[in-house]
């Protein structure tokens, strides 16, 4: 046996979609699947929890006017072979309701955790823009900073009020969102 190479092992074991999906394996609930790896997300903390809150309120607020449901933690297939799951999802309400959402949102919002790297971050929003996703926003509680994530660019929103796009009557106003954060 000496001087035989040992074929090389993977250093992560690649599960079928369908397993994910039913949950077969075991794994953090809120774990996203990527290319057959499964991804554990970071634990939100109180103020990621506090914003998530406050933009669930925001829409929900005005759920019957702008047409639209607004969910915490629901799966997303982004492509077929990527399941995310953002913090925050806007889509609208004549869409078929499904329990993996596979019609493009129409907004989704990440808040990030201490443990949150920026580069598998990046992927992900890219993951969201590939899917037609047209608002992606990005939420560093610590410094109240939000973030636009556009055509590979994640930039400072400088509007204090902005439109959802795909949905002309829905819109952000960060200030009153503010206002809802239960700190």
């Amino acid at each position: 046996m000496y001087g035989c190479k040992l074929p090389a092992m993977p250093s992560v074991i690649q599960i079928p979609v369908e397993a994910y999906l039913d949950g077969s394996f075991d794994f953090e609930p809120g774990a996203e699947f990527i290319d057959g790896d499964i991804e554990e997300r970071p634990m939100g903390e109180f103020d990621h929890s506090t914003w998530q809150q406050a933009i669930e309120r925001w829409f929900l607020l005005h759920a019957t006017e702008w047409n639209i449901r607004v969910r915490c933690e629901l799966r997303v297939q982004t492509s077929a072979t990527r399941y995310r799951i953002p913090d925050v999802v806007v889509f609208r309400r004549d869409n078929p309701i499904e329990q993996t959402l596979t019609i493009p949102p129409v907004a989704v919002f990440e808040i990030l955790s201490p443990e949150d790297r920026m580069s598998r971050m990046l992927v992900k929003l890219a993951d969201y823009e590939s899917m037609g996703i047209g608002t992606i926003r990005v939420i560093d509680p610590k410094t109240r900073v939000i973030y636009r994530y556009e055509h590979d660019r994640l930039e400072p929103v400088e509007f204090a009020v902005e439109d959802l796009k795909g949905l002309p009557a829905a819109s952000i106003d960060w200030k009153a969102l503010e206002s809802l954060l239960d700190c």
